[in-house]
């Protein structure tokens, strides 16, 4: 059973980031089972993932 009232010191356990733009969005894609093993044997994949992504879309930019 939760706490009545809920946790008053909250802000102090919760996740912050020294980002311009918050990390709110949520992104999901299918790829085949070898890919998601060696993306998940990276160290801290999901920065790599967004690293990777913007790269490629700063390169979709320069295209056009």
């Amino acid at each position: 059973m939760a706490r009545k009232g809920g946790n008053p010191k909250i802000k102090d356990y919760g996740f912050t980031s020294d980002r311009d733009e918050p990390l709110t969005g949520r992104l999901a894609i299918r790829v085949t089972q070898s890919m998601l093993a060696r993306v998940k044997a990276l160290d801290n994949y999901p920065e790599f993932c967004r690293q990777v992504l913007a790269k490629a879309l700063d390169e979709l930019e320069k295209e056009d």
